[in-house]
């Protein structure tokens, strides 16, 4: 792990080790969420007779939007304004992830929509601070988080990509043989794949408790507690008066929404077009692979580009992905290749937000702030939500088909069965990133510069 601080003889062992300790952070932080976060969706929609819970399109988009925005609305209280002013950070971090690997590990055995909308709401309290911060307590410990957070951080995409080639390797094939193509192990699938998506869900709750673990072993993050401001989040909205935070959350809302639709969507559609089902993880790590080579230049391409041309950048590859999706006519390989936009999606436009807004913030808000941006992109996955129910019942073909032996002896005539028209679907979340896209171009512009000079003008403030 590459991402140490600039050690010098009389630094402590803590400390020459710092990059390598966060950097692991970063790897347990986003396993929890690899390895079944792609899944979620398939399992969620997959016919209960294949051994899925056979929910609609609308309460799928309950699940995933709501929990996520509630989760995102009570961060700025449960993570920001605690971990700013009451309690260090590595604990916080700790208490918060115990708790949601148990919420997490109760919701896999659960087949009821209540049962889950409820418990994935109490799960997205819980863990929904965790990447914010996570993401706050690097930043207050590198020396230079432009330069270095995306070298850490990079290992919390290689965290998302082992288990998602692990995973399937161990529990969903069986007779596992080498092939010259990714993930090099490959077998048959069993034939209770669909139903064994779940233990997904169980593995990312060990991986929660032992992340809360670990936490108690990073660099001590204490609070601001002599800060002129109590309340952290309220002076973290203050950064609205700035306009490049209003056009970044602006723009951020429409990707949050249509990154959420590829997430909600994008390993069924992959199965509709001929991927077997033990392969949604590693076909969508191909992302993943990707972001490290992204993130690894992201500093470079911040200093040479600036932060609006990078995040247009980050923006308009969400529209070329869709558009891909979208192009029916495009032979499977294509798709799962075209995964690697994801890399660029990502790292060019979450990843350099995240670094922007730490360099807007004051040293006080600095989880604060990461929560309050959490908090705004969350409108994102309830708009997903509401836009994944509202498109498929758009654009769903509906037409009567006689069941399956041996159902068809039980209820002899033929029901109606839909099928998600993808292109439309898709082309629409296209557009809405290519408005995303003219926003940023036309409406952003750095504002750092002035933010140093108004701190360095009033260091009390």
């Amino acid at each position: 792990m590459s991402a140490e601080p600039s050690a010098t003889p009389g630094r402590p062992v803590e400390h020459r080790f710092l990059g390598s300790r966060l950097s692991a952070m970063m790897f347990i932080q986003w396993a929890m969420y690899g390895v079944w976060a792609p899944l979620i969706g398939q399992f969620l929609l997959a016919d209960v007779r294949q051994g899925g819970l056979g929910f609609s399109q609308q309460q799928l988009g309950w699940i995933l939007g709501v929990s996520g925005t509630v989760g995102a609305l009570l961060a700025p209280f449960v993570g920001g304004q605690v971990g700013d002013r009451y309690v260090a950070t590595e604990r916080l971090l700790a208490l918060l992830l115990a708790i949601g690997g148990g919420i997490q590990f109760i919701l896999a055995g659960q087949t009821g929509f209540a049962a889950w909308l409820a418990l994935s709401i109490a799960s997205g309290v819980a863990l929904g601070p965790s990447g914010a911060l996570s993401n706050s307590l690097a930043f207050a410990h590198l020396d230079d988080p432009r330069r270095q957070f995306p070298r850490v951080r990079l290992w919390g995409t290689i965290g998302w990509i082992v288990p998602a080639w692990v995973f399937p390797m161990v529990w969903l094939q069986t007779g596992l043989h080498f092939t010259w193509k990714p993930p090099f192990l490959v077998g048959l699938e069993r034939p209770d794949v669909t139903c064994r998506l779940a233990d997904a869900l169980r593995v990312g709750a060990v991986v929660a408790f032992a992340y809360a673990a670990y936490c108690l072993t990073l660099p001590h993050t204490p609070p601001k507690r002599e800060a002129r401001e109590r309340l952290a989040f309220r002076k973290a909205f203050r950064l609205f008066r700035r306009p490049s935070f209003a056009v970044l959350i602006g723009a951020g809302i429409l990707i949050a929404s249509i990154h959420s639709l590829y997430f909600t969507q994008a390993g069924r559609f992959l199965v509709t077009r001929g991927l077997r089902q033990a392969d949604i993880l590693p076909a969508m790590s191909i992302g993943q692979i990707a972001e490290i080579g992204v993130m690894a230049l992201v500093g470079v391409m911040l200093k040479r580009l600036g932060f609006r041309a990078v995040l247009s950048i980050g923006a308009s590859a969400y529209v070329l992905r869709f558009l891909l999706f979208g192009t029916t006519s495009l032979p499977l390989g294509v798709l799962v290749v075209s995964q690697a936009l994801h890399g660029v999606c990502f790292a060019c436009y979450y990843a350099a937000a995240f670094i922007y807004i730490d360099r807007l913030a004051e040293e006080d808000i600095r989880h604060s702030v990461q929560t309050v941006f959490g908090i705004l992109l969350a409108i994102g996955p309830i708009v997903g939500g509401w836009l994944n129910g509202r498109l498929a019942a758009l654009y769903t073909d509906w037409e009567l088909r006689p069941l399956p032996w041996p159902f068809r002896q039980a209820i002899p005539f033929p029901l109606y069965v839909g099928r998600l028209d993808y292109s439309p679907f898709f082309y629409t979340a296209a557009a809405i990133g290519l408005i995303a896209t003219f926003v940023l171009v036309a409406l952003f512009r750095d504002e750092t510069g002035q933010a140093k000079r108004a701190a360095a003008a009033d260091p009390g403030r």
